[in-house]
C-alpha cells in the first residue's frame, strides 16, 4: 500500500543485463522490442521512460499491482559487461536511447529541502506527516 512502484530512474555498483522475450516491457513501452536487450554497466543512468513515470506516479498506489504484460529477464554482476564489435555497429543499436528521458524533470531536489523543513515524503499524495520526524 502507498508505494512508489515504477523501476525508477536509478544507477547501479553492478551491470544491470536485460531482456525482452516477448510481450510489451512496463517500463518502457516504445524502443524495447522482444528480442531487444539493454545492458547498463556500472554507474550508467537508466530506467523508465518519462511517459511511464507520469503513468506511474499519478497512478492508484492503494492497490496491488502485478507485470502481467510478457516475459522479461534480468541478470546483475559485479564484472563490467563488454560488447562486441557487433553489437556496437549493427543497425538494431538504438543510437537514441537517451531521449527518453529529455522530458523528465527534477522531482527530488525540492523533496529533500522539504523533508530538511519537515514536509511530507509521501509519492502517492496521501497523509504521511504522522510518520514524518519533526526537527
Amino acid at each position: 500500500d502507498n508505494t512508489f512502484r515504477p523501476p525508477w530512474f536509478h544507477r547501479n555498483v553492478m551491470a544491470e543485463f536485460m531482456g525482452l522475450i516477448y510481450g510489451q516491457y512496463d517500463a518502457k513501452r516504445e524502443g524495447f522490442v522482444p528480442g531487444g536487450a539493454s545492458l547498463h554497466n556500472t554507474m550508467t543512468p537508466h530506467g523508465p521512460d518519462t511517459d511511464t513515470y507520469k503513468r506511474a506516479v499519478e497512478a492508484d498506489c492503494s492497490k496491488p499491482s502485478k507485470f502481467e504484460g510478457g516475459l522479461a529477464f534480468m541478470f546483475e554482476t559485479c564484472l563490467t559487461l563488454k560488447c562486441s564489435s557487433y553489437a556496437l555497429t549493427c543497425p538494431q543499436r538504438q543510437m537514441n536511447y537517451a531521449q527518453c528521458w529529455d522530458d523528465l524533470r527534477d522531482n527530488f531536489s525540492k523533496w529533500k529541502e522539504g523533508r530538511k523543513r519537515g514536509g511530507t515524503d509521501d509519492a502517492c499524495g496521501g497523509d504521511n506527516q504522522k510518520r514524518v520526524k519533526k526537527n
